[in-house]
């Protein structure tokens, strides 16, 4: 049977696929005696062979002159039987139809398609992975805050407090009795003119002192600008690290402009000191501004919500770029050893280095300095610390003197001892491969890998190291406590956040400009503030004490300004009622909660940056739209299509909608394997256009939107517009556990199955149980990945030789 249809292997399957091992032979003898006892499935097996064999070959694994490609996928049997009915043999489509194309389905989907005859066939086992680049990043900046002598409750107390701290002196200088104004000001933007900071400071004379933190919630290049016609000084990331030095003002430059590689999920201290003096000649009003331009996005003054106000302890400002990691399943792993990436850890150690010997061994030495210990003795201390928190361990597992020792004896100079030591511990694949820790206690694997999945780091906080030296990680219960505190962390904000943008194919280099005639207004500042609205919709739902994954879906409200509402209509208005939540006032205006649509506002489903992100630059795109809605909503799978194609322009069919012109285009019977998935759920969000615009009407006609979804059980259900898809998605197992899925292995960087088969059901089922909580699911998720280094956890499937030699 010239089968060459393929119903394409869901990234998690093919991963399923090259993690796992071949299913035994008391697998397969069950697997037979099912399939003898069964006659559908037997008559199945029969034609299968008969018709099916030479093309696909045993248990559907491909063969290399007909079809190379496996036959695994998600499709249902009935949807298995339509394709054989239409399709195949490919040379006689009506040799096999009626019952005996029902029989090869039926048999096909039970011995090796589903995702339950992979699983079976090839147990999925865990790999042993490196460090992906944000957790090298994140372990690095956790390193250094160790050092840095980072207090958890200053952290938290800091969480709820926004803007900078701001001391005004008159006259020149710090002088305590010249301090006139104490305050917190939510941002730094002022033009002070001849009224000067208030009644009672001279405008010509006086001193103002900005100290705080810069928040950051994503990784990248940000510029920071800051513009002022006085005299000031601006440090960054440590006192230490002068950033800007316009100490002497110089004539007619006004605007100073540095740009920086930031990491998500950090609060950077700054301190900004601003000294209006008396000139000879005509005195200056004092002026300042402090401005970015975060990644992907455009200038803007620096908002309240990024701003930290009071001391902030030093933060590692690592410049290093890290190559971009394999994604191909859908999130980041470290699986690839080359040379760009060894570059850059190299680079990335070499500089944390010299951060080490300028800021954390010289503050060392300063708290120690009526130590009784030798200068040596004191160093060797420090870098013995460094090494056993890197390596993650305790010293008598670690053995820090095996690296310290050696460079000590070998170098008389400081610095080659510290960058000795450094270069050796970061390019151990102790510090590399988080899980060659099997000779750690129990409660330091367990910390570990809450670290790793929570903040992508290690265990660096003085509580858990308490409670890892205390062994009080050993039980269910305890594991749980700790990724509770773990969980209202920045670091775990961030990761979450950037897997919901990496769910919705969000980046912050998208292009996302459109037809300007077609779309007047829809400007780089709107585009801006539409990532601000999407930003705060994530963080009110996902934070909040429901923490519901419905809402994400299907809340009918989001957050909105004037310039929102200006472009978008009634339906992005603020609230008039107390629903209302202020969030802050920047440059774009104050942010509150819209008013409700259910019509309009249908969670992140028809989140304008989403709508502009799945269509054209002139027009929608079902097709986009749909894809995304059965990969990443309703976790389905899709093969790639058999050719690239262009759509049809819209200049070649005039009088037709996009559904219409969508329709025409995919009506080949080759093309509906697919696109009888895809269309009807795209469909049902043309009510808005190519920028997110609600609309009525496409080419003067009634919009379309109607839609539909086959389940995995082959209910067809049928449903209108975005509320209806949005109510059936939420309802639908199949969207229950494909989120599960997606968060499991962005978190845990391994598949669901490798921690039992029965994992992903159990997972679901409790997600269910709380209302679809979020945080909770993050929760079990880390509680999972933990518990896996208790004595009594389920076997763990052993790393394979190369592996094992590989991380020696």
């Amino acid at each position: 049977m010239g089968m060459s249809f393929r119903i394409g292997a869901a990234a998690s399957f093919a991963l399923l696929a090259c993690m796992a091992q071949p299913v035994s032979a008391a697998e397969s003898s069950s697997l037979d005696s099912v399939i003898a006892e069964d006659p559908v499935l037997s008559a199945g097996l029969k034609i299968y062979a008969e018709q099916c064999l030479q093309c696909h070959g045993e248990k559907g694994s491909g063969t290399e002159d007909f079809y190379p490609d496996p036959l695994v996928g998600d499709g249902s049997i009935g949807e298995l039987t339509e394709i054989i009915v239409d399709t195949m043999p490919e040379e006689d489509p009506d040799l096999c139809v009626g019952e005996e194309a029902a029989a090869v389905a039926a048999y096909i989907h039970h011995a090796f398609y589903s995702e339950a005859a992979q699983i079976r066939n090839r147990p999925p086992r865990q790999s042993l992975q490196r460090l992906t680049g944000t957790q090298f990043r994140q372990s690095l900046s956790d390193l250094y805050a160790h050092f840095a002598g980072l207090q958890q409750t200053t952290w938290e107390n800091h969480q709820s407090k926004h803007g900078l701290s701001v001391s005004i002196y008159e006259g020149k200088g710090w002088k305590k009795e010249n301090r006139k104004i104490e305050r917190v000001d939510s941002v730094v933007d002022f033009d002070f003119g001849k009224e000067g900071p208030s009644e009672g400071v001279p405008w010509d004379e006086f001193h103002a002192h900005w100290d705080g933190g810069l928040r950051v919630e994503q990784t990248g290049r940000y510029e920071i600008v800051v513009r002022s016609k006085t005299s000031f000084t601006m440090d960054f990331g440590h006192d230490s690290k002068q950033l800007i030095d316009n100490h002497v003002q110089s004539e007619g430059r006004n605007e100073f402009r540095r740009t920086l590689l930031l990491t998500g999920g950090r609060v950077y201290p700054l301190e900004i000191d601003l000294n209006q003096r008396k000139r000879k000649g005509e005195t200056p009003p004092a002026s300042i501004s402090l401005s970015w331009v975060p990644p992907g996005g455009i200038e803007t003054v620096i908002p309240a919500s990024a701003l930290v106000p009071g001391w902030s302890p030093p933060a590692l400002q690592l410049s290093t770029t890290m190559p971009p990691d394999d994604s191909s399943y859908g999130f980041e792993r470290g699986i690839s050893v080359d040379v760009a990436w060894d570059s850059a850890v190299t680079e990335g150690a070499i500089e944390f280095a010299i951060a080490m010997r300028d800021q954390l061994w010289n503050e060392y030495v300063r708290k120690h300095r009526k130590d009784e210990r030798s200068r040596e003795e004191k160093l060797k201390d420090f870098l013995s610390d460094f090494v056993t928190v890197a390596h993650r361990g305790n010293a008598e597992a670690v053995h820090p003197e095996r690296i310290v020792v050696p460079a000590i004896e070998a170098f008389e100079d400081e610095t080659d001892i510290i960058k000795s030591v450094v270069l050796m511990t970061l390019k151990s694949p102790r510090f590399l491969y988080p899980s060659l820790d099997a000779d750690r206690t129990v409660s330091q694997q367990v910390a570990n890998r809450l670290a790793l999945v929570l903040h992508d780091s290690l265990p660096s906080e003085g509580w858990l190291q308490d409670r890892i030296k205390k062994d009080h990680l050993r039980d269910e219960q305890s594991i749980r406590r700790a990724a509770e505190r773990m969980l209202d962390d920045a670091r775990t904000r961030v990761k979450l956040k950037q897997m919901l943008y990496h769910w919705m194919e969000l980046g912050p280099e998208d292009d996302l400009r459109k037809d300007d005639e077609k779309y007047p207004g829809f400007s780089e500042e709107l585009i801006a503030d539409l990532r601000t609205s999407l930003d705060q919709f994530l963080d009110a739902t996902v934070w909040s004490e429901t923490s519901d994954f419905r809402q994400l879906l299907a809340a009918d409200w989001s957050f909105t300004n004037q310039r929102l509402a200006d472009f978008y209509g009634e339906a992005w208005k603020p609230a008039k009622s107390g629903d209302e939540n202020t969030d802050e006032q920047n440059g774009s205006g104050t942010w509150t909660q819209s008013v409700r649509d259910p019509n309009i506002h249908v969670g992140v489903l028809t989140h304008p940056l989403v709508m502009a992100r799945l269509s054209y630059h002139s027009a929608t795109s079902p097709i986009h739209r749909g894809v995304f809605l059965i990969r990443h909503v309703m976790g389905r799978t899709l093969r790639p299509p058999n050719e690239a194609f262009s759509p049809l322009s819209p200049d070649l069919h005039p009088d037709l909608t996009t559904r219409e012109r969508v329709a025409l285009q995919t009506s080949p019977e080759s093309c509906q394997i697919c696109h009888s998935r895809i269309n009807p759920l795209g469909f049902a969000l043309e009510h808005f256009d190519a920028v997110g615009k609600f609309r009525e009407k496409d080419m003067n006609k009634n919009v379309d939107a109607s839609g539909s979804y086959l389940t995995r059980d082959d209910e067809r259900i049928e449903f209108e517009g975005a509320r209806g898809l949005a109510e059936v998605a939420i309802a639908n197992p199949d969207t229950h556990r494909a989120f599960v899925t997606r968060m499991f292995q962005y978190f845990v960087k391994q598949p669901v199955a490798s921690y039992g088969t029965h994992r992903l059901d159990e997972l679901t089922e409790s997600f269910r149980q709380s209302d679809f909580n979020i945080k909770k699911l993050m929760v079990d998720i880390a509680v999972i990945a933990a518990s896996d280094a208790l004595p009594d956890s389920e076997p763990k499937k052993k790393q394979p030789k190369n592996n094992q030699t590989a991380g020696a």
